[in-house]
This record gives C-alpha cells, structure tokens and sequence, in this order.
C-alpha cells in the first residue's frame, strides 16, 4: 500500500473538493476531517470517503456551498436544516452555535437534517473536550443505509447509528464512540477494497448464514451486519434502534424506512453538549475524572496484559504512530483517488520515501 504524509493526504484532499466546487475553506475542513480518520486508524471514516462524497456533488444529491437553514432555536437548543450541504461543515457550525450557548446556559443540545455524511463522532468529542466540554453525539442515516437485521432476521432494517461519549481530563480526554452493529459498514467496505477477509460474527449472508467475505454484504440480495452483543445482539439493536428513532425524530429528519435507496449519502444527527464550568466546576470535573482514569488504569492485569486501555487510547497510539510513519492507503482506494485526481487534474503527492 502507498504511503503518505498526513499533511500532504490533507493538501491532496482539499485540492480534490475545492477542484470539485467546493470553497476552500469548507473543502479544507473536509480535507482535514478525513485525514483524521485515518490518523486514529478508522480508514473506515477516512479517504476512501472521498470518491463517495465527490460523487454525490456530480449527481447534485449533496450541495457545494453547504448553506443550511435555523428551523428552530431557544437559548439551550438549536434544530438545523443541513439543505444536503457536507457533513463535516454542517457539524461543526452547529457544535459552533451550540457551545456559545452552553457558555450561558451550561448545556446545549442541537440537531441537524439533510445533511451529508459527518464522519467519525470522536472527532466531535475531541474537539468539546479541547473547550472542557463533555459531549454526546449521535446519527442516524436519514432513513438510508439498512445494513443491520435485528436479531433473528435476515434484512437490514436499521443503520448501523453510532453513539459517541466524550469527557475533558487532565490528560488525554475519554472519548467513546462506537457502532451499535458489531462494526461500521466503512470497515466491511475496507476489507473488500483490500481483498481481506472480515472477522467470524461481523455479517451474514441473505439467507442468514454466517460468512467472513465482505463481498455477501454488497450482493443482490444482500448480507446484513450484525448487532453488538454477541449472544445478547438484542441490546446492541435496542440501542441502535432507539438511536435512529432520537436522530430522525428529534432531528424533524427520517428513521429508517423501506422506500430509501440503500447506499447511505447523509445523516440526521443529535448534539448534547454540556459546560462543566456551571454545573460542579471544570476544576472539580477534572479532578474527579482524572481521579477515576487513573484509577482505572492501575488495575492490576492479568499475564501477558501490558497495561489498561480506556476510551480514546487506541486512537491516539495509531494517530502518533502514523504521524511518524506516514498513512497507508489500501491500493483499492488509492486507485480510486488517483483517478479523480486525473480526472480534476489535480497533482498526486508523493509517497513517504519519496516516490511519486
């Protein structure tokens, strides 16, 4: 696999919206958002989201200049019409609007609809924690995406609705953030570009029998992800299900439904965002966070355990490990990007050692 350098990807990628119609400043925090992805090792969220995104600008489904609209507002909510603008922009000028008034009254909460593909929730956690704000976010996929079948059946009837936690530390924040279904679609969709193999439990056939070939879950008819939980996969489908019910609801957006085309392009999403400053002190939230982490974290671990993994820690080893090393890029999806690169006539970057 090609190698780059994450600043170079970010350039490369911007360049590649910004040639699609998109204002530089908005294809830079796409550009941005996605290299992320790939920093913490969700390659899933990360660049092989590119081609998609550009795609769904060519046929008009999402719009360029992501203008959105205020349908509702009170000094602690906000609800967003996205108007099908790009996700990662959409997101952030609501968490935006939301923190200003967490400011005044200590927690916020937003929600959006019509809008593009957001990306990985963590970064979102992040970027609160960064503020000393803790954080819940959710989406659903407007009605779109049924890739997981509740326990028993053998069609997708619901996304696979992500929940993501974040709290500030004195250190590295905790950030949570996870599928309802035993994995992301992204990851299944990683596989197949790679010609890998996924692991024994991650999907089904149609006909409800277990396989590890990605390619069963893009058939006709197609396969179906499974819910967390292993032999318990109805409270990983409880959760899923009442997630898409809080983002279409709340969001005035859509809950899954049969008359949507399978293939996902957007999201509805719900915010929560609160101010720890008003309600124990951000002093106090640290201190007694920081207390708990550590805590945690001098658990005693059994033989061949090098020492305890809370949420976030994955992300950050892989984000400076591939900040040192570059960011491998799967050859299916590089493909792809080189492609559209030639196609808008934009420069390739040069891989990490130097080749072109």
């Amino acid at each position: 696999m090609p190698t780059f350098s994450p600043d170079a990807l970010e350039q490369f990628a911007a360049a590649i919206f910004a040639a699609a119609g998109v204002p530089a400043a908005h294809a830079a925090t796409v550009g941005r958002s996605l290299v992320d992805s790939n920093l913490c090792g969700h390659d899933s969220h990360g660049l092989i989201r590119v081609t998609q995104y550009v795609g769904f600008l060519k046929e008009g489904k999402l719009t360029k200049d992501s203008a959105h609209a205020v349908v509702a507002e009170t000094p602690a909510m906000l609800s967003v019409d996205g108007q099908w603008g790009l996700g990662q922009v959409q997101a952030y000028a609501v968490l935006e609007k939301l923190w200003q008034k967490a400011q005044v009254m200590g927690i916020a909460s937003g929600t959006l609809r019509r809008t593009g593909h957001i990306g990985r929730l963590g970064e979102y956690a992040e970027w609160a924690a960064a503020k000393g704000c803790a954080l819940f976010a959710t989406v659903n996929s407007h009605g779109s995406g049924r890739r997981v079948a509740p326990p028993g059946g053998v069609q997708g009837r619901i996304s696979t609705n992500p929940i993501c936690f974040g709290a500030p530390t004195p250190a590295a924040p905790l950030v949570l953030d996870f599928s309802t279904s035993v994995c992301a679609e992204g990851k299944v969709r990683v596989a197949h570009q790679t010609g890998a193999t996924v692991p024994p439990g991650w999907i089904q056939t149609a006909a409800g029998e277990p396989t590890t070939t990605p390619a069963d879950l893009y058939a006709d008819p197609p396969g179906t992800i499974l819910p967390f939980g292993g032999e318990q996969q109805y409270k990983g489908f409880g959760l899923g299900l009442m997630l898409d019910a809080l983002a279409g609801g709340l969001s005035g957006g859509e809950c899954s439904r049969p008359d949507r085309p399978m293939p996902g392009m957007a999201n509805c999403v719900v915010f929560v965002i609160w101010n720890t400053d008003l309600f124990g002190g951000t002093a106090t939230f640290l201190n007694t966070v920081g207390g708990l982490t550590e805590f945690v974290r001098s658990t005693p671990t059994a033989a061949g355990v090098s020492g305890i993994t809370l949420p976030g820690d994955p992300e950050r080893r892989s984000k400076a490990q591939r900040q040192a090393d570059g960011i491998p890029i799967p050859d299916g999806t590089w493909q792809q990007l080189a492609k559209l690169a030639g196609e808008y006539g934009v420069a390739l970057p040069q891989e990490v050692g130097g080749a072109a």
